[in-house]
């Protein structure tokens, strides 16, 4: 294991030219990031995980009930162990011949087995108090990591002057602010990456995981290498356009249509300027060329700015749906939904027709206002962003 260690982290692959990690050790004079110190991230990232089951618990659900959040989840389909099967071993969307058949098997009408599974589907919705719960953690965590960070930054020469990221290099010690800064980040990023498969399922499950995994990577090697002052300006960027949209959500929970659409136009614009705008002139400027003129070429300078890249892509994928979902908003007089993962799996509505004129196919709006009362974008589950 020490030999694969040794190899893995191999001086002349991750440091600049004549620079080893014998200059990154600790002194008494100074400290630096030291590897051991990623172990620190797992019982924090369990820790924060605490934290949100007792925040949702005893201080979003108050705030939810308090703000008349709708408390109930879907009505619940009566136990029928026939369709039960059909629903859980061979399809829960039953063509109309299917249906037929098991109208003749059950002596129900079409129009009742089409309810069933339509409840049915509606039982593995999570309820809009959950989500709200789970949108007002995200909502506090972002708005106090983002005013912690903006604290800091506001303190170092790097802020304005990205060069400062690379002078001096290796020998910038790694101050305590700095230190407790990338820690939480880190185990943040962890808790985010297990919880997201137990928290509201999104359409883009995989993107999302995708991303997790990689803004783990870049805090983990940015950390080891000493390379944390530019990764304090990507942290402090990428949070600030998570707070509006967690509170855009908060209000599209709390049906206020006008507030919930103002603070998603106002997410929108942030999200595009902050990651189409200033990340590519200002970060990717600065690792991209700054980095090279002050410390040379050398391979993970390589790793870095192409996981950055593939960062910034992910940046245009999301920026064009949340461009388009805008788009549509003002055309059309209010946002509709948030197209980057505005369903959870299992989202069909109640029937927003009259039963008479209804087709045998079952009403499912997937995000328009119906007889749900959710108004709006953002139906169901609203978008997930995290960086």
């Amino acid at each position: 294991m020490a030999g694969i260690l040794a190899w893995f982290w191999n001086e002349r692959f991750w440091l600049p030219h004549n620079v080893t990690w014998a200059d990154l050790q600790s002194t008494e004079e100074a400290a630096f990031p030291q590897a051991e110190d990623l172990y620190l991230a797992f019982p924090l990232a369990f820790c924060i995980f605490m934290i949100r089951l007792l925040f949702e618990r005893f201080i979003a659900k108050p705030c939810a009930l308090g703000l008349k959040v709708q408390a109930n989840g879907p009505q619940k389909a009566q136990p029928n162990a026939i369709l039960e099967k059909v629903f859980t071993a061979i399809t829960k969307h039953p063509d109309e011949k299917r249906l037929e058949g098991l109208s003749k098997q059950l002596d129900w009408d079409v129009r009742s087995i089409q309810r069933w599974f339509r409840q049915r589907r509606n039982q593995e919705k999570p309820s809009t108090l959950r989500k709200f719960c789970e949108s007002m953690w995200r909502f506090t965590f972002y708005l106090y990591i983002f005013t912690y960070g903006v604290r800091f930054l506001k303190k170092t020469p790097w802020l304005w002057n990205t060069r400062q990221c690379w002078s001096g290099y290796p020998y910038q010690p790694l101050m305590p602010d700095l230190h407790y800064y990338y820690m939480v980040e880190l185990s943040f990023y962890w808790s985010l990456t297990f919880s997201q498969f137990i928290d509201v399922k999104r359409k883009d499950f995989g993107v999302m995981f995708t991303h997790h995994i990689l803004a783990v990577t870049l805090i983990t090697f940015s950390y080891v290498t000493n390379l944390t002052r530019v990764g304090t300006l990507i942290f402090c960027l990428h949070d600030a356009s998570d707070i509006v949209l967690e509170a855009a959500k908060m209000a599209n929970y709390c049906k206020c249509q006008k507030l919930s659409d103002l603070l998603f136009l106002t997410f929108a614009i942030v999200f595009t300027v902050s990651r189409l705008g200033i990340y590519p002139l200002w970060i990717l400027n600065t690792t991209l060329f700054e980095l090279y003129e002050a410390l040379g070429n050398f391979p993970a300078f390589w790793v870095f700015n192409v996981l950055l890249m593939v960062l910034q892509i992910l940046h245009c994928i999301w920026s064009y749906l949340i461009i388009k979902t805008a788009y549509k908003a003002i055309s059309k007089g209010k946002v509709v939904k948030d197209a980057r993962s505005d369903v959870e799996s299992s989202s069909d509505e109640e029937e927003t027709v009259p039963r008479s004129k209804a087709p045998h196919s079952t009403i499912a709006t997937n995000g328009t206002s119906g007889a749900n009362g959710t108004n709006g974008y953002l139906t169901g589950a609203t978008c997930s962003e995290e960086h």
